[in-house]
This record gives structure tokens, C-alpha cells and sequence, in this order.
């Protein structure tokens, strides 16, 4: 009795299991019955919008997969001294909702139907690098289609952190990430994987972009590491946007200009030292340079040192050098007209290495110019060398003073003093050469870089 009792209460719970089981079953679809006379009821979606407090699975051992894709549409700011990027995205979820499938063939054919998100569970995916309250318009739908599969397009306007270079300024390429992320579920019960490929991401957000601005759209790159938290394990996925800057407004009002008072300071090195209007043209040049840079402050990055702020600094170095270099020769003139100084022998070497590279082996002249060949009237770089320590008495003079020798001798004496003002000569227009090249190898230099970093 006991043993027909026992096995008659195990068929009765098992008959009360599958029914429960059944009824379970059938509350996973949705009952489509009166759809062909009222239209979609609410009411027979209700039980599945009483579930949105919970992830939508059956059995909570699996996790939840979340495809994500997005589209960049516009690029709105980058923000280089707070290191941040303003652009606007369409990001697109979709997940596998099991409580909201249905039968299309009971349900008048309906395959896809627009819901509220209100009434759904959304996944909680956010951007690591936002930096501002999600700006997402409220009332937006949802797709759900019949198998379930729920569709989630939310337009959002993100601020987001960027780790700007900015040394080529305004050749830079900069690299931004998204990184979508759950911040509550790990990878026990939420997997994140890729709606659309990443060519096809990159395709999309090119075709529509919109804005034409300063910055140029170049590519999307992804990653998938896992991010450890303590004893936690977070998927997600890092999307790399490559954008480059449009360096043809910098060129033309930074560059451009920089380059044009440059060369015309070094054009001025073709002005005579000894007529005294070097000094004050380069002195002009110099305070329009300043003027210049203090206008364009605006347009330059204010944090880090951009390659172009050390281009602007070494103009400028080259200006004041040459200024200081016109002073300095304009005085060493000056000097050599009044009482030219002896010229130290290492520096007399120098010159004749410089200028006569055959003469190197002459030595300084001791006395006059006979010691080295010369005459005054074959020293380089003067005409009439005579000019620089003024006239000599005439042969009137000379009988009148009682020694008719005395002209000539007095030429004789002075042919040292005129071999030093040629030799100083010789020394400043060596200065102007030299800092001449110079302007020319920097000015070709930087011809050469801006070409490069442009193409590249």
C-alpha cells in the first residue's frame, strides 16, 4: 500500500510540474489575439514590461549578449588646453529580450513593432572617457522584433577625455578612444560584442558626417581587453578615432607671414653697415615680429610647446641676433674710421682663411703692407681707403712746412692704419655672410619640414 502510495504521489507531481512548466512556457509568448480587430493591446505586452527591473533572461547562469556599433556624425570641438573632444554620436545597442517574442502568423504578420524605452530594460553601456551628463533626448523607442531581438538607436552628444599631441601643431593627428562599458554587470552576466564591422563603422560615419570644420575624419581602430576591477571582470570595447587637423588656415596666417618678414630680414643684410640705415629697418622688422606673434596667441595651443611655437622662437632669436650683429659691426666700423684697433692674430688667420683660402699661410704684417704684398689700393672690400683716416696734407702743405718729403712719408705711416680699417672691413661683411647662410639653411629648413609634416 505504502509502495502504491509513494509511486502514485510521484506521477501526480510530476503531471503538476509539467503542467507549471508548460504555463510557464506560454507566458513567454505574446497572446496576439485581438490584434486583427483592435490594433496592438498594450495589456499583452504588460507582463513583459513588468520585467524590466530584471535582465531579460531565462535562466541568470547566462549572460546577457549586447552588440554595440555606433556612427560619429559630427565633430564638434577639440579642446586642446582642456584636453577634450565635443562629438556627436549615434550609438546603437541591440540585445535578445525572450519575454517579448511572438507568433507573426497569429499576429496579423507583424514582425517588428516600436516600443518606449521606458517599458524595456536597457543595458547600462556608457563611455568611459565622458566627461558630461548624458545629453540623450527623453521618449525615445525601441525596435522589437518577433524573435525578440530588441533594437536600441540613441543619439547622445558626447564630451569626452583626449589625450591630444599637440607638437605638430597644426600638422597633429590625433588618436581619441570610446570605450562602451557596463558599470554594473560583469562578464558572468554581460558579454559585449560588434553589431557592424569596423570598416562598415568607419564607412558610415564618413558618408554622413557632417561637419566640414577644422578637423578631418580619418579611421576607427578597435579593441577588446577585459577590464579587472578588484575580484571583478568588466567586458568592453575600445574604439580608436583617428582625426587629423586641416593646417591650411594655420599656414596661411601663421607660417605664411613668419616667413615673409624672415625673408626680408635677411634681404636687408644687402644694405650697406656703414650707412646707418640697417639698424633702424631691422628694428622695425623686429617690433612688426612682435606685434605679429602677439596678435596670433589666440590662434596657438595654450598648453604644451607645438613645433611652431619653437619655430616663431628661433625667428625671432635670428632677428635679434642680426640686430645685435648690425650694432656691433656698425660700431667695429665706426672704431676702424676713428683708431682702428689691432686685429688679434688668431682672428687676422681666420679672416684670411675665410676670404683667401691661398693666403693661409701669410703671417700678420708687422709693418705696413710690404711685408704681405699689398697696397692700399688692392685691399678688399675698399675703394679708397684713404677716406677712412682722412686726407693727407698736400705737396703746397708739405713745401710750406719745410719738408717736401713729408707726404710721403705720411702715406707710408698711414698704410698700416688703412691695411687694419680693411681688415675690419673684411671681418663685418664675413659676419654678414655668415649670418646671411645662416638665414638662408634655417628658412630652407623649415620649407623642407612643413612639406613633410603636410604629406605625412
Amino acid at each position: 500500500m505504502e509502495r502504491g502510495w509513494l509511486t502514485g504521489g510521484g506521477l501526480l507531481l510530476c503531471l503538476a510540474v509539467s503542467l507549471l512548466l508548460q504555463g510557464r512556457g506560454d507566458t513567454f509568448t505574446i497572446n496576439c489575439s485581438g490584434f486583427d480587430q483592435l490594433g496592438v493591446d498594450p495589456a499583452a505586452f504588460q507582463v513583459a514590461f513588468d520585467r524590466k527591473a530584471f535582465r531579460p533572461v531565462i535562466n541568470y547562469s547566462i549572460p546577457t549578449q549586447v552588440n554595440i556599433s555606433f556612427t560619429l556624425s559630427a565633430i564638434l570641438e577639440v579642446d586642446a588646453q582642456l584636453q577634450l573632444l565635443t562629438s556627436f554620436l549615434w550609438i546603437n545597442l541591440i540585445w535578445d529580450n525572450p519575454f517579448m517574442s511572438w507568433n507573426p502568423e497569429e499576429c496579423i504578420g507583424i514582425r517588428k513593432l516600436t516600443v518606449s524605452a521606458e517599458n524595456l530594460w536597457i543595458p547600462d553601456i556608457f563611455i568611459v572617457e565622458g566627461m558630461d551628463v548624458d545629453r540623450a533626448p527623453p521618449g525615445l523607442s525601441a525596435y522589437v522584433t518577433s524573435e525578440g531581438r530588441i533594437k536600441y538607436d540613441r543619439p547622445v552628444r558626447v564630451t569626452s577625455i583626449c589625450n591630444l599631441d599637440i607638437f605638430y601643431f597644426p600638422f597633429d593627428q590625433q588618436n581619441c578612444t570610446f570605450t562602451f562599458t557596463s558599470f554594473l554587470y560583469t562578464v558572468d552576466s554581460m558579454l559585449l560584442g560588434m553589431d557592424k564591422e569596423v570598416w562598415e563603422i568607419t564607412d558610415t560615419s564618413r558618408d554622413i558626417l557632417q561637419t566640414q570644420g577644422e578637423w578631418e575624419f580619418l579611421g576607427i581602430n578597435k579593441a577588446t581587453p577585459k577590464l579587472l576591477v578588484g575580484n571583478n571582470v568588466y567586458d568592453r570595447i575600445i574604439f580608436y578615432v583617428a582625426i587629423r587637423r586641416r593646417p591650411r588656415l594655420y599656414v596661411i596666417n601663421l607660417l605664411v607671414p613668419s616667413s615673409f618678414l624672415v625673408a626680408v630680414d635677411a634681404l636687408s643684410f644687402y644694405l650697406p653697415a656703414e650707412s646707418g640705415n640697417r639698424a633702424p629697418f631691422k628694428i622695425t622688422l623686429l617690433l612688426g615680429y612682435n606685434v605679429f606673434l602677439l596678435m596670433m596667441n589666440d590662434i596657438l595651443p595654450a598648453s604644451g610647446t607645438p613645433l611652431i611655437s619653437v619655430y616663431f622662437a628661433i625667428c625671432l632669436s635670428l632677428m635679434v641676433l642680426s640686430l645685435l650683429e648690425t650694432v656691433f659691426i656698425t660700431y667695429l666700423l665706426h672704431l676702424a674710421t676713428t683708431q682702428p684697433p689691432p686685429m688679434p692674430p688668431w682672428l687676422h688667420s681666420l679672416l684670411l682663411h675665410c676670404t683667401s683660402p691661398t693666403k693661409c699661410c701669410l703671417t700678420a704684417p708687422q709693418k705696413g703692407n710690404k711685408d704681405l704684398g699689398l697696397t692700399p689700393t688692392h685691399l678688399p672690400g675698399l675703394k679708397e681707403p684713404v677716406e677712412f683716416v682722412g686726407k693727407g696734407p698736400s705737396p703746397q702743405e708739405a713745401e710750406l712746412n719745410g719738408s717736401p718729403g713729408s707726404s710721403r712719408g705720411q702715406k707710408e705711416d698711414k698704410a698700416p692704419q688703412q691695411y687694419l680699417v680693411s681688415l675690419w672691413v673684411q671681418f663685418s661683411r664675413m659676419m654678414d655672410t655668415l649670418l646671411f647662410r645662416l638665414y638662408l639653411f634655417f628658412m630652407a629648413t623649415s620649407i623642407i619640414t612643413v612639406i613633410v609634416l603636410w604629406n605625412t
